[in-house]
């Protein structure tokens, strides 16, 4: 956490934001359209940046998936509290359940990105890699709950039997993919894992997640020589788990844009709010971007365009560890921020351009939520349609447009805000 008076001054202008958003303003300044060839001799340099930015035709995208991920079932209740309260004859699966990603993956192996799409399976990862990023004694705690045969270890997080299996198979498929591209046999992976993990912080559970996947896939690229990794997480909640693990280092970069949702108690101390920027050594390296319920595809590509890519450009990192999650989306029961299959299409796009520029093309990506049963999957195949960089649609959006909240431009004005944070409070941003 920031100290004094630059709290003071941070808090300042979040603050200000906010309740001033009824107040006329200045419009911000928002994206600009699309050019033709006649509208600058600008467009010239932009599309010799845009075909530098693309892949090779030939190249695939690899998917690590294990179907023992499956066993994992965090029960029944009313929504994902397990409770049953007597009075109701259908109780909610657990939103975080096998079927939406068994979505996930037939929609993968049997729509139009099939061809673009190569498999590989995972297998379970091994104690000792737990320790790179978790204690000994909290790697016991999930060994003797096991043991045990369940445990619930915070508000909706479950471990049932076949959960502890489930865990250590995700986290083992992730570290196969980052494995694939350290060794040089791709550039581009794609862990498909659950139970999700970005909550999981290096003491305790959280959020439906246990073990921290894309946190031993950082380890194992920092074990292997990478110096500077960057994470940018896009799931509606903010990754806790994942920046309490590294919010003492200056190694990781660690981007997290999520719903303003503040903390949900013990388990989530964090609030994921602007000044909360590291320590130490790490202090400027932890990046929080809470937008406004409602912020959407405009939003969202605002966001990318005037707060992540500049502050990569900046960190120049290595390897990219894109984080993502599907209850962004419209439809979700677990977020409000009205992602639709173009917004997560065009931030695949941002992402996939980054990684040409900074990393040789580099890019691992980790599931973690989505809980919208068929809308999840669809919004998947937009993303990594825009991690490849197919030229058009290659499906359309079976739910369509959902409105976004644009009331003035509101979320356009937050992220101003933030940005302006970052240059008088984060160093080496002082100039984005």
């Amino acid at each position: 956490m920031l100290a004094g008076p630059v709290v003071a001054h941070l808090q300042s202008f979040f603050l200000r934001a906010f309740l001033n958003r009824r107040l006329k303003a200045e419009p911000p300044h928002r994206i600009p359209p699309p050019m033709d060839s006649s509208s600058s001799s600008s467009a010239a340099p932009a599309a010799a940046a845009a075909a530098e930015d693309a892949p090779p035709a030939t190249e695939k995208l690899a998917v690590f998936w294990h179907e023992g991920m499956l066993a994992h079932d965090a029960g029944r209740g009313v929504f994902d509290s397990g409770h049953d309260p007597g009075f109701l004859d259908v109780l909610d699966q657990h939103p975080e359940n096998a079927d939406r990603v068994r979505n996930m993956v037939s929609i993968l192996r049997r729509g139009p990105i099939a061809p673009f799409l190569s498999w590989h399976s995972g297998s379970p990862a091994h104690a000792s890699e737990l320790l790179s990023f978790h204690t000994p004694e909290y790697i016991d705690e999930l060994v003797q709950a096991n043991a045990n045969g369940a445990k619930k270890f915070c508000a909706g997080t479950f471990l049932n039997p076949g959960s502890w299996g489930a865990a250590l198979l995700a986290a083992g498929t992730t570290l196969s993919a980052v494995r694939h591209i350290l060794d040089g046999h791709g550039k581009l992976a794609y862990a498909l894992v659950r139970p999700p993990g970005h909550h999981a912080q290096p003491d305790r559970a959280d959020g439906y997640c246990f073990l921290n996947n894309a946190g031993l896939a950082v380890h194992l690229a920092l074990d292997s020589g990478r110096t500077k990794v960057v994470v940018v997480d896009i799931d509606v909640h903010f990754g806790n788990g994942t920046a309490e693990g590294f919010y003492r280092t200056d190694s990781v970069l660690t981007i997290s844009l999520h719903m303003n949702h503040g903390s949900w108690g013990p388990s989530h101390p964090q609030s994921g709010s602007v000044d909360e920027i590291g320590e130490g050594s790490g202090l400027g390296y932890n990046l929080n971007i809470p937008l406004p319920n409602g912020s959407g595809d405009v939003g969202y590509e605002y966001a990318m365009n005037e707060l992540v890519v500049p502050a990569i450009d900046k960190f120049q990192p290595q390897l990219m560890v894109f984080v993502i999650g599907q209850d962004s989306s419209a439809f979700d029961p677990n977020g409000r921020q009205c992602l639709t299959m173009d917004g997560y299409r065009k931030i695949g796009r941002i992402m996939r351009s980054m990684a040409n520029r900074h990393s040789d093309g580099q890019m691992l990506i980790v599931q973690e939520g989505g809980y919208h049963m068929t809308y999840s999957a669809y919004c998947l195949h937009a993303m990594l349609e825009g991690v490849l960089s197919l030229e058009a649609p290659l499906l359309d959006d079976p739910i369509a447009y959902y409105p976004e909240d644009e009331d003035e431009g509101y979320t356009l004005k937050v992220v101003d805000v933030i940005k302006k944070c970052w240059r008088e409070s984060i160093p080496f941003l002082k100039d984005i």
